[in-house]
């Protein structure tokens, strides 16, 4: 009772359904108005009508899907017809959006005729850059998308036939390899006959399935040669050359059993007759044929999937519809076709083998996966999807001649994927492409830590960086091996026995004997205490170009080491502390957020000095503003003088610089209201905030990072005579690949330098 109400409070509260229109171009004065529509939209009309082409320059067209449908076979709910049908269409635009970043206008036909929907269909194409047929009932379906496939020159595709296909394919693919068996040796059962398991069968065919080891059934049985009764032209294509009359018959002794059928179809005992090492996909919807806990304690070899999220190999539609339409409509392709529907195929089956990001289990309540019999397909909030699939369905069009607008780089094309999916994304593949002209050494004194490896191995990987593990060598080993991992060549280091031991710890004395260390402490620290001072000081001693540390460390534990034998720059007062706040719609660097307490004007203006430089790291101009709670002396208070001591001493320094305040946040950040300040050195909203303190720099990014929908990266650690870089507790494995490669490319500009 619960679900049901909580689902039609989804639907209903606020705003009615799921879906809105959101202008993309300014439409705020008259002037907006006039080019938006009368007279300037007149212009690209005129193109259009020279050009047809042009409609993809001038119009959304070419990243906008019709979703149709006529409501006869919703979900798992049947004849619902087109209105009741509607939230389910709502929610496919909702997905398409938020995986692919596609629009969608839901259409709902209210007819059963076959060419009215067909007729619908091939009137739209002036409208959309490709057609999702939806939840229509067999054979129809069949009939509909063969003919719009025939007549229009825009991607069709039926998802409830092939999105289950794809997925599935892409299951088998992998679950074969697992048990040992060829596709060309398995026999397969498939039970269902509608436009899903039709699909699936086409599919396996294509993959290697002989049709001679396949038997389809629906529900008066087996579909075999000769058979008249429920039969169509459809069902004909899988009539098989057998005595097996029931599906009993047929599961015994096969290799995989598709259901894409009903609840409760497959028993424990079909399940038992079945080969060694079966494979068993339940896809009816919303309940099983058998449940993975009744599959499996009928037998223990077995591997199941199902179409539920709450059971391991989910079989579920998103992971293919939003990214074939991706590909497909940036390479504008005619259609899908067969050799881009098994591109998508051999490009899920092949994620499934990669080990999975962090983030991912985060979206997952933390569980961990691994390729095997309980992950053989991807999960379908890992976003890498995105940018294996999407790039595989566009090359294959261009190799099938289906593609009228071919890619050219096909690299830069997942880059640019990669940038829909966050402005953060965008900014690291800068930063990451930079790391990888010269790869740095970097000195992780938490080598043995899980998290620390698998970001070495990536960075090993994609040539960002030379990682040196620094910890027990034997315990490194273990672990290295333990997670499967290939770090042969990466450097590790041994503080017990290492030949850099004694050295340390003599030039650690040096730096601190009159701090209070004596001969015995430095060597005990660098042999047992302290990695974070051994890692420090392979930085100081040329050993290293970078350390990156903290993952499981509290922040003071971490630069106080660094402090101690790396140091701050000697023409500095201190080091300050800058995080990247990533939005939807933009970049936003803040500083001081996690070093200076109470910084003096002199502080704060090295503080704004060092943000500059290191923002154009990011090949960003910065824009800085100098924060307070007066807007240029409109309230006299020695902390918004302090401010404005801070403004001029920078403006001495760094004339060049765009800067400007004392300055409250909004108006930094808020066009209409800077606009009041003519007078500003500041004309365009800052990119570049600093903080009067501690204390509103680091409320403000945290309270931005858990409420403002921001991504934190960082912290970037500015002012160290060598770079040193600071991590978060509970930070990711992309997290430390991302502060690794700006670890790099800090050591690169101070090499440069």
């Amino acid at each position: 009772m619960a679900k049901i109400k909580d689902a039609l409070e989804y639907h209903s509260m606020g705003r009615k359904g799921k879906i809105e229109v959101i202008s993309t171009k300014p439409c705020q004065t008259a002037a907006d108005l006039s080019l938006a529509y009368s007279p300037g939209v007149a212009e690209p009309c005129l193109a259009i009508e020279k050009n047809p082409d042009d409609a993809y320059k001038y119009t959304a067209k070419g990243n906008l899907v019709a979703v149709v449908s006529n409501g006869t076979a919703v979900l798992g709910l049947g004849n619902l017809g087109a209105l009741a049908g509607k939230p389910v269409m709502e929610g496919k635009g909702v997905l398409f959006k938020r995986f692919a970043d596609i629009d969608v206008f839901d259409i709902e036909l209210d007819t059963e005729n076959p060419d009215e929907i067909i007729k619908a269909c091939q009137l739209l194409e002036p409208t959309f850059g490709g057609i999702n047929l939806e939840d229509i009932k067999a054979p129809e379906c069949f009939y509909i998308e063969e003919e719009l496939k025939k007549t229009m020159k825009i991607p069709v595709f039926h998802d409830d036939q092939h999105g289950t296909a794809i997925i599935s394919s892409a299951a088998l693919i992998n679950a074969l390899e697992l048990v040992g068996k060829k596709i060309e040796d398995i026999r397969i059962v498939v039970n269902g006959a509608g436009a899903s398991a039709n699909s699936c069968a086409k599919l396996a065919i294509a993959l290697g399935v002989k049709p001679n080891n396949m038997i389809m059934c629906d529900t008066k049985g087996v579909i075999y040669k000769g058979r008249t009764i429920g039969m169509n032209p459809y069902k004909e294509l899988f009539a098989a050359d057998t005595s097996f009359r029931t599906l009993e018959e047929a599961a015994k002794g096969a290799d995989v059993l598709f259901g894409l059928s009903a609840k409760g179809a497959f028993t424990a005992d079909m399940v038992r007759s079945m080969a060694p090492n079966p494979i068993i996909f339940a896809m009816a919807n919303p309940d099983p044929e058998i449940t993975p806990d009744e599959a499996r304690a009928a037998r223990g070899d077995v591997i199941i999937a199902t179409g539920r999220s709450d059971y391991p190999n989910q079989v579920n539609n998103v992971l293919g519809f939003p990214f074939i339409f991706r590909g497909a409509l940036d390479v504008r392709a005619s259609c899908i076709n067969e050799d881009m529907k098994l591109a998508a195929v051999k490009a899920l089956a092949s994620l499934a083998r990669e080990e999975v990001p962090d983030s991912v289990s985060k979206a997952y309540g933390n569980v961990k996966f691994s390729f095997g019999r309980e992950y053989i397909i991807p999960k379908p909030f890992d976003p890498r999807v995105l940018l294996h699939v999407a790039p595989a369905i566009a090359q294959a069009a261009m190799d099938s001649g289906v593609a009228r607008q071919p890619i050219e780089d096909m690299e830069k094309y997942i880059e640019h994927l990669e940038s829909t999916q966050g402005k953060s994304k965008e900014i690291m593949r800068y930063i990451i492409n930079k790391a990888k002209t010269d790869p740095k050494r970097v000195a992780f004194p938490e080598g043995d830590n899980e998290k620390m490896l698998r970001a070495a191995q990536i960075l090993v990987d994609e040539g960002i960086a030379k990682p040196i593990l620094i910890g027990n060598s034997i315990k490194i080993r273990d672990k290295i091996d333990e997670l499967g991992l290939n770090l042969d060549d990466v450097q590790i280091v041994d503080t017990e026995n290492s030949k850099y031991t004694e050295p340390y710890a003599q030039e650690l004395y040096r730096l601190r004997q009159r701090k209070g260390i004596t001969e015995s402490e430095a060597r005990r620290i660098m042999r047992r205490k302290s990695r974070n001072h051994f890692g420090a000081m392979m930085v100081r001693m040329g050993d290293a170009d970078a350390m990156l540390s903290g993952i499981d460390a509290h922040y003071p534990e971490t630069i106080r080491p660094a402090l101690e034998v790396v140091g701050k720059q000697p023409n500095l007062t201190s080091v300050h502390g800058m995080y990247m706040m990533v939005f939807k719609k933009g970049v936003y660097f803040m500083a001081d957020t996690t070093v200076e307490i109470d910084p003096t004007a002199e502080e704060l203006a090295e503080t704004a000095i060092l943000a500059a430089q290191n923002v154009k790291v990011f090949d960003i101009d910065p824009r800085v503003a100098m924060l307070s709670f007066s807007n240029f002396g409109s309230v006299r208070h020695p902390l918004s003088d302090k401010v404005r001591r801070a403004v001029q001493i920078v403006k001495e320094r760094e004339p060049d610089l765009i800067i400007d305040g004392e300055m409250q946040a909004d108006t930094a950040v808020v066009q209409e209201l800077l606009d009041h300040f003519s007078f500003s050195k500041l004309q365009q909203t800052a990119n570049v905030l600093i903080f009067p303190d501690l204390n509103s720099g680091n409320i403000a990014y945290k309270l931005l990072a858990r409420l403002g929908g921001a991504e934190a990266i960082g912290p970037i650690l500015m002012g160290m005579q060598k770079p040193v870089h600071v991590l978060q507790r509970g930070d990711d494995v992309s997290d430390i690949v991302n502060m690794a490669a700006i670890a790099v490319v800090d050591a690169q500009g101070r090499h440069n330098s």
